[in-house]
C-alpha cells in the first residue's frame, strides 16, 4: 500500500509514497478509507510533459517535471546537479512517518520526517546526506507543504524596531512570493506566520493553511502557485557561499517548518499552535509571576539605595520577580563599552551585587539580570585582549558598527568557553533566576576569521543557552533581540518566553502583541506597563489602557514605579491583583479574537477549555464614525450554555465617551451562549486608545 495517512486531533496528512511522493491531503480529518491512488492522477495536457504530473509533491524536483523551486539546489563540481528522489522506505506510526530515499547517481540521500502533533500541529524537517566520494556544495534544501486549491490570498507580518509584525496582505497568484531575511537572526521583519486561505479570510472564518519556520538564523519563506495548479508554502536557510559544503558522510537537516490548518479563521491556526506549546515538557507550568524590569526606570544609572526603593515599592504593590538590567558589569556606564566583561563592575557595585540581590530576596522576590552573551564592546577588557574573537569578514577591518558593538566569534571554541565560564559562575556564585538575553544588532557581513558564519554563530548561540540551561535547569530565560527580533521556535527551543518589543507604547503594543499571539500562547510573551510617556514614541497614555494592554501576556512593568502616587498607586495595585486573579484562565485558555467592521475597534479574549468562563477585553484604538460600537458578540462561548456577564470598571477619568452606558453595565446581564455569541450585547462608547474588560461566568448549562 503506498498510501501513508497520519491523524491526530482533528487533522488529517494523506501522501502517496509511490514513486515521487505527494500530498493528497492536509486538513480536516477525512474519514474512512483513500481512494486507490492510481485513481486519483491528473490529465495529461497539450504542451506539456507525456504523464500527469502530480500536484503539491512533497519533494519538487525538476527531475519529475516540477517547473518551480526544486527542493534541493547543490552540485558536486558542477556535476550531481538534478537529484531524483523515489520510491522511499517508509516508517510510519499513527501520528508520524518517516520517509528516506536515494539517488545513487549523484550520490545523495534524502530523508523526510513528518509528525501531527498534539493539537493537531504538522512539523517537517529534512535532511540530506552526502554518499558520495567528493563535497556536495549544497546551496539550499527546503522544507514544503501545500496550501488549499480554494487558496487565494497571502498574509504573513513585516515590521521594524518598536514595529514588528505588522501585518500585509496581498493575492496569492501564480508566480512566487519570497522573502528574505538576512540579518544573523530572526528579524523584527520576520513573518511570524505566512499563511494562504480563502480570499477575505479573517479572525473567525475561511480556510487557511500557515506555516513557521523555526530558525533564528538567516531565512527564506516563499509562497509558489503553478499552473499545475500547485500551491506551496515552503521555508529554508540562507547559507553564505561554502557555508553548507557536505563532506562525505556529512548530512545537513533543516530547521522545522511548523504547519496549520484552520477551517475557523486564524483563530484556528492559533489554537494549533497554542495546543502544542503548552503540551511540551518545557512549558513554563508555574504561575507566571509579576516582573519589575529596571530599564526605563534608572537605564544605566545603577545606585543602590534608589534600587532598594524599587524593590520596596514593587513588593508593596505586588511584584514577584526583579529584574536588573543592562549597567552593572565591567566599565558598562554606557552603551559604548563593556560588552565581553560578564564580571560584575567594581565601579557601580563596589560591595558586589549580594545587598540589591538580598534585599530583593528579602521582600519575597526573585531576582533576574540583564546578558548580551553574543556581542563585545571594541571597549572592553576582552576585545583588547583577544581582538581575534570578534567576527569579521575581512582581516584588516571590521563590521559596520551597530549600537557600538560587534559580534563575540561563538563558534571559536576559546571565545565559547569564556564566555560560558563567566555566565556560569555569575549563576553559581548569586541567587539569580531568570537572565533576560538581549541581541542588540544584526549579524551581518558576518564570518569567523573570514568565512561566513551566520549559521554557526546561531547554532552556537543554541548551544550556549542549552549548556547554562543543563547547569542551572531552574533559571529563565527570555529571548530578547533589540525587542522583537528574536521571536521564533527555533529559540523557544531554549527559552522560556520573548520580549515582543522595545516599544511599551500601549498602542503599538495592541498590534505587536495581537500578531505575536498568534504563534505564542500570552504566558510566554512578556508585556509590560511602561511609563506614562512611551520612550519610544512619545505618545501618552491612562495607566488602565497601559495595564489592560500588557494584562494578557507574561505580565510586568518597566517604569520607575515610585512616580505611581494617589489614584495612580491604588490602581497599578489594583491591575497587579486583576493579572494574579486572571493568570491561570489567561495562560491556559483559549485564545479568541472577533471580527469587527471598524478596524478601529478590538475585542479579544480568553475562554477556558471547559468554556465555564472567559475574559475578554474591548478596546478602542482609534476614533469611529459611527456613533457607537452597536451589538458585540462574545467569541467562543458554549451555545448551549448561560452565562452572566459583567463589566470590570477600572475608574480612570476619560475613558468613556458616551453620557450614559448601556443599561446592562449597572446591573450586569444574563444570557445564554448563543446569544452572546451571535447577537452579542452593546458595548459602550470608549474614547479613542481606551479600552474595559468584560468577565463572562457560566450560570448553568453544559
Amino acid at each position: 500500500m503506498s498510501t501513508v495517512k497520519l491523524e491526530r486531533d482533528g487533522t488529517s496528512l494523506i501522501l502517496d509514497a509511490a514513486g515521487a511522493p505527494q500530498v493528497l491531503h492536509w486538513g480536516a480529518a477525512l474519514p474512512g478509507p483513500v481512494p486507490q491512488t492510481a485513481l486519483l492522477a491528473g490529465p495529461v495536457v497539450n504542451s506539456r510533459y507525456d504523464f500527469p504530473v502530480p500536484a503539491n509533491p512533497l519533494w519538487p524536483a525538476a527531475a519529475e517535471g516540477w517547473r518551480g523551486t526544486p527542493l534541493v539546489s547543490g552540485s558536486r563540481n558542477r556535476a550531481d546537479a538534478s537529484p531524483r528522489f523515489r520510491n522511499p522506505e517508509v516508517q510510519a506510526s499513527e501520528s508520524a512517518v518517516t520517509l528516506t530515499a536515494a539517488d545513487r547517481s549523484c550520490g545523495l540521500v534524502l530523508k523526510t520526517e513528518l509528525e501531527i502533533l498534539p493539537g493537531g500541529l504538522l512539523r517537517q524537517r529534512n535532511t540530506l546526506t552526502n554518499t558520495g566520494s567528493a563535497p556536495y556544495q549544497l546551496l539550499h534544501l527546503s522544507v514544503c507543504l501545500p496550501a488549499a486549491s480554494g487558496a487565494g490570498e497571502l498574509l504573513d507580518t513585516t515590521g521594524r524596531w518598536t514595529r514588528e509584525r505588522a501585518p500585509q496582505r496581498l493575492p496569492f497568484g501564480q508566480g512566487t512570493w519570497t522573502r528574505e531575511g538576512r540579518h544573523g537572526r530572526t528579524g523584527h521583519d520576520a513573518p511570524v506566520l505566512l499563511a494562504a486561505g480563502t480570499p477575505g479570510f479573517g479572525n473567525r472564518h475561511g480556510e487557511i493553511h500557515a506555516v513557521h519556520f523555526a530558525w533564528s538564523g538567516n531565512w527564506r519563506v516563499r509562497a509558489e502557485r503553478t499552473p499545475d495548479p500547485s500551491r506551496l508554502l515552503a521555508a529554508e536557510e540562507l547559507f553564505g557561499p561554502g557555508e553548507a559544503e557536505l563532506a562525505p558522510g556529512e548530512s545537513y537537516t533543516t530547521p522545522w517548518l511548523y504547519g496549520a490548518h484552520s477551517a475557523a479563521g486564524l483563530d484556528g491556526i492559533t489554537a494549533a499552535f497554542h495546543t502544542w506549546l503548552r503540551s511540551r515538557p518545557s512549558h513554563p507550568r508555574r504561575p507566571r509571576p509579576v516582573v519589575l524590569n529596571t530599564w526605563e526606570a534608572v537605564y544605566f544609572d545603577h545606585d543602590l539605595e534608589v534600587l532598594r526603593e524599587l524593590a520596596d515599592t514593587a513588593a508593596a504593590l505586588g511584584t514577584e520577580r526583579f529584574v536588573l538590567d543592562d549597567g552593572w558589569f565591567g566599565g558598562r556606564r554606557d552603551d559604548q563599552r563593556g560588552l565581553g566583561d560578564w564580571t560584575v563592575s567594581a565601579q557601580a557595585w563596589p560591595e558586589g551585587l549580594e545587598p540589591l540581590i538580598s534585599h530583593v530576596r528579602g521582600l519575597g522576590m526573585e531576582f533576574g539580570l540583564w546578558v548580551e552573551p553574543e556581542m563585545i564592546s571594541l571597549d572592553s577588557e576582552t576585545a583588547r585582549s583577544h581582538p581575534e574573537w570578534i567576527c569579521r569578514a575581512r582581516t584588516d577591518e571590521l563590521p559596520p558598527e551597530w549600537r557600538y558593538q560587534q559580534v563575540l566569534d561563538l563558534t571559536n571554541g576559546d571565545a565559547f568557553k569564556h564566555v560560558l565560564q563567566q555566565l556560569d559562575d555569575l549563576l553559581e556564585n548569586h541567587a539569580i533566576s531568570f537572565l533576560k538575553w538581549d541581541q542588540n544588532r544584526d549579524l551581518t557581513d558576518m564570518a569567523a576569521q573570514g568565512r561566513p558564519s551566520a549559521r554557526g554563530q546561531t547554532l552556537a548561540a543554541y548551544r550556549l543557552m542549552a549548556e547554562l540551561k543543563a547547569r542551572h535547569p531552574l533559571v529563565e530565560i527570555e529571548a530578547c533581540s533589540s525587542g522583537g527580533a528574536r521571536v521564533d521556535l527555533g529559540v523557544l527551543e531554549f527559552a522560556d518566553r520573548v520580549w515582543a518589543s522595545d516599544s511599551n507604547d500601549a498602542l503599538e503594543r495592541q498590534r505587536i502583541q495581537e500578531w505575536t499571539q498568534r504563534l505564542l500562547p500570552p504566558e510566554l510573551v512578556g508585556q509590560h506597563i511602561g511609563p506614562p510617556q512611551a520612550h519610544t514614541s512619545g505618545r501618552t497614555h491612562g495607566l488602565a489602557f497601559r495595564g489592560l494592554t500588557a494584562l494578557f501576556g507574561h505580565f510586568g512593568m518597566e517604569w520607575d514605579i515610585r512616580e505611581a502616587q494617589g489614584s495612580d498607586r491604588e490602581l497599578l495595585a489594583a491591575l497587579i491583583a486583576l493579572y494574579k486573579q486572571h493568570r491561570s484562565l489567561i495562560h491556559t485558555g483559549t485564545a479568541v479574537r472577533a471580527d469587527l467592521a471598524d478596524p478601529g475597534l478590538q475585542l479579544y479574549g480568553t475562554v477556558a477549555r471547559d468554556r465555564s468562563e472567559a475574559l475578554y477585553v474591548f478596546a478602542a484604538l482609534d476614533s469611529s464614525p459611527d456613533e457607537t460600537p452597536g451589538n458585540i458578540a462574545l467569541p467562543g462561548l458554549d451555545p448551549a450554555a448561560r452565562y452572566r456577564l459583567d463589566p470590570v470598571i477600572l475608574d480612570e477619568p476619560h475613558t468613556f465617551l458616551h453620557r450614559t452606558p448601556p443599561a446592562w453595565f449597572s446591573t450586569g446581564l444574563e444570557a445564554g451562549g448563543a446569544w452572546l455569541g451571535a447577537a452579542g450585547v452593546p458595548m459602550p462608547v470608549l474614547n479613542p486608545e481606551r479600552a474595559f474588560l468584560l468577565h463572562v461566568r457560566r450560570t448553568e448549562g453544559e
